[in-house]
């Protein structure tokens, strides 16, 4: 299953170039940012950096909400010779100061109420912390970079939850990044009068694409930080966006919203990605936006994106994700390293240049995951072993069957296990805890967490959910616990997961589809 075009690259910062000088590439509340406007931003942000005494290949990290400067930073940061660290706006600053210090990043730029949350100890030393207002964005700048510039260098470190311990960096270069912008706006025909609306948070991989799938394809972007399902519908409006991404979650808040009629009219394309679409969520999004082409898409932070689903075919294929994307090579492959047949399952592998270069300083993990493309591979070379069961259907499609790690994935974010757990024991209610996803209708997964408290459990619940709120964003709270005077183990003296999963399943079948 390999798709592809030409893999000529360029520099990262050379989107800046693609769109005509006055077309607009961003726009939001201030008005109109055209390219040569975006041009200019990239130019005066990376000669502030430039300035500020930083070295090639020094990371520097930013927390900040959609605005403008988060929107330009991925560019302006390679153009300075830098690696960008976008770090999600809703992470608290027990994540933030991991992530940091894992990165070792020579500066942070915020907004002052963020940084006003970090604590004594949460940014290293050798972090200096910028105010976003302090940072330029017009004036004398660089230049591009030259077109047959180094584009195997590192251009930014994304970090993403793992199914164990804490979240890790996944080293992309500009090439990945650039072929993954050319990927996506081929397949999904992105025109130079498209103005998407970025709705998904620019520290994700497909929210980086966001801006620069639409940059590459002389697009305009409308990055807009959302409350209510609401925001999303007066967006669309205002901004006469046509093409909106989302997840799961969002497509079931969104269906639930009142859409006039124009409004609705407006969009010409939706694209899923975070979770696979349901043939309920399918029918509702193609009745409510029936001259929107819907794509159902598949992808890992590791490799981007592996496959889309042409839009002529979901309603007779719902469940399926399609086939690879441009630049991917997408086998199911059995555990003798052998391809599977049609419709046996198999692990997903993912080959190709799209394929990262690894995990920041982990070894490791690296080792565990990017491993050398079987043998029938097209592409050979360094491969993506997901982990995730797959198989392709005598109609050619890939179909996603299940993944193998306990990742839980609610309301479109990837969700550790393990740092839910840290999390609940780090107060001293609880005595020993194991956290689950369950199934759920509006966000995809729930987290549940088995606990033996160490005392009287309703008060172990009270004080672990006020402490929670404070230390974790709002797509990391539990919604449920169950208290048990004892957990199984195994024959190991580890907690027994499997048995434990079970119990779930018993408790309620329907969380049998964990």
């Amino acid at each position: 299953m390999t798709k592809g075009l030409s893999p000529d690259t360029e520099p990262l910062d050379r989107l800046t170039l693609r769109g005509a000088p006055d077309a607009p590439a961003l726009v939001d509340k201030a008005g109109v940012l055209d390219f040569a406007g975006l041009e200019e931003a990239v130019g005066a942000v990376a000669s502030w950096l430039r300035a500020q005494g930083l070295a090639p290949g020094d990371r520097v990290a930013s927390w900040l909400a959609k605005t403008r400067l988060a929107c330009v930073m991925p560019l302006a940061a390679v153009r300075a010779e830098l690696i960008h660290v976008p770090v999600n706006p809703l992470l608290k600053h027990a994540q933030v100061s991991h992530i940091l210090k894992d990165s070792g990043a020579k500066m942070l730029i915020a907004g002052a109420g963020r940084l006003g949350t970090l604590q004594d100890g949460d940014r290293p030393e050798v972090c200096a912390a910028v105010l976003e207002t302090d940072v330029p964005m017009t004036g004398e700048g660089l230049p591009p970079s030259p077109a047959d510039g180094d584009t195997s260098k590192l251009a930014a470190i994304l970090y993403t939850s793992g199914s164990t311990g804490r979240p890790k960096g996944v080293m992309l270069s500009h090439a990945n990044l650039w072929l993954g912008a050319v990927s996506v706006a081929t397949y999904l025909k992105v025109a130079p009068q498209d103005r998407i609306l970025a709705v998904m948070p620019l520290s994700f991989d497909y929210g980086q694409n966001q801006l620069l799938s639409s940059w590459y394809a002389g697009a305009s972007v409308v990055p807009l930080d959302y409350l209510t399902p609401r925001d999303v519908v007066k967006a669309v409006e205002r901004f006469a966006a046509n093409s909106l991404p989302g997840v799961p979650p969002l497509w079931v808040q969104l269906l639930e919203a009142e859409w006039p009629p124009e409004t609705a009219a407006r969009l010409k394309r939706l694209t899923n990605t975070g979770g696979a679409l349901t043939p309920r969520l399918v029918r509702g999004l193609r009745g409510m936006f029936p001259q929107a082409d819907l794509y159902a898409m598949y992808g890992l932070t590791e490799a981007f994106r592996s496959a889309y689903l042409d839009p002529s075919l979901i309603d007779e294929h719902p469940d399926s994700v399609g086939s690879a994307v441009p630049f991917a090579e997408v086998m199911i492959v059995r555990s003798d390293g052998t391809r599977a047949g049609p419709d046996e399952p198999g692990e997903l592998v993912h080959a190709g240049p799209l394929v990262a270069q690894g995990y920041w300083q982990d070894e490791e993990r690296t080792a565990q995951r990017f491993k050398p493309a079987p043998a029938f591979s097209e592409y050979g070379g360094m491969a993506v072993w997901s982990g995730d069961t797959a198989m392709v259907g005598a109609d050619g499609l890939l179909r996603f069957v299940g993944r193998d790690d306990e990742m839980i994935k609610s309301a479109g974010n990837r969700i550790s296990p393990t740092e839910i757990e840290d999390a609940v024991l780090a107060g001293g209610e609880v005595a020993e805890c194991a956290v689950f996803g369950v199934p759920d209708p509006r966000l995809g997964q729930a987290i549940v967490v088995i606990a033996r408290p160490k005392g009287d459990p309703d008060a172990a619940e009270a004080s672990v959910r006020e402490r929670l709120r404070r230390e974790l964003p709002s797509f990391q709270q539990p919604q449920r616990y169950r208290w048990q005077a004892e957990l199984p183990r195994n024959p190991n003296g580890k907690l027994d997961r499997t048995a434990l999963r079970l119990s779930l399943m018993e408790t309620n079948p329907a969380e049998a589809r964990v």
